[in-house]
């Protein structure tokens, strides 16, 4: 999508990812849109939505990646109700902690990691730090491989345990497997449409990954990937044919 990037509000529900509201926007430059902006108006529509159906969605946990970090975006989430907000951090975020101050890179080498323990099961590491643009805050270091290990800063009113913020965040792992597979199963860096008829394509992609997750859930399909579905029907199976076996429901072929 040259020129643009693809905002988007992510639900995890039994480890299925939802898109909820995707929403394109200007690439960084001088004429670029405040993503924080659009994220609250996001947030915002979809909190009146879900609540006209008696839903409150304040009460589900939020994650984002760094790029999302300010303070004034902090104080805007909590002013719109959410209460648990984790979000990666940077590694050039300077933090306080026993005394000593440095960036978030050089702690993430001096800290010694636990042993995954009892809902963490990663090496990990709670701590109370404080920031010069932040305050204090409760910190989550993770290491998820031998040689890479992040950070996490818990923006949530309360202070939560390691073992709860390590829950939330692997939700965030859908997240991050739905976005790689719009874009490198489903193409939709390749698109090249405008305005509306943008959305029109982003539609269908999204549709076709819907349409995948269902057919995961068919003794057929159950232990293929979603890449592998997305060939077996290119390869060997009409699509009408297919909606109709396995979905019961006349489909119109166009």
């Amino acid at each position: 999508m040259c020129g643009q990037d693809l905002l988007g509000i992510v639900l995890t529900i039994n480890h299925i990812a939802l898109p909820l509201h995707l929403l394109f926007c200007s690439k960084q430059g001088c004429y670029n849109t405040n993503k924080a902006d659009l994220l609250i108006f996001m947030l915002s529509r979809l909190k009146a939505e879900f609540h006209r159906e008696g839903i409150d969605i304040t009460k589900i946990p939020l994650t984002m990646d760094s790029w999302f970090v300010s303070q004034p975006l902090r104080e805007r989430l909590l002013r719109l109700g959410f209460t648990k907000i984790i979000i990666a951090g940077k590694s050039n975020y300077t933090f306080t902690i026993d005394g000593k101050k440095q960036d978030a890179a050089p702690w993430k080498k001096d800290l010694v990691l636990h042993h995954p323990t009892w809902g963490i099961d990663v090496p990990a590491f709670r701590v109370q730090g404080h920031s010069p643009t932040f305050g204090s805050m409760v910190l989550f270091f993770f290491q998820k491989s031998t040689t890479h290990s992040y950070y996490l800063m818990n923006f949530s009113q309360v202070s939560m345990r390691g073992a709860e913020i390590w829950h939330i965040w692997k939700q965030h792992h859908l997240i991050e497997c739905f976005w790689k597979i719009l874009k490198s199963i489903f193409h939709i860096r390749s698109m090249q449409l405008q305005g509306h008829a943008l959305y029109t394509a982003l539609l269908i992609k999204v549709f076709a990954y819907l349409l995948a997750i269902r057919l995961q859930a068919h003794r057929l399909f159950s232990k293929l990937t979603i890449t592998h579905i997305m060939r077996h029907l290119s390869r060997d199976h009409d699509l009408g044919t297919l909606l109709t076996a396995h979905f019961h429901l006349p489909f119109l072929a166009t």
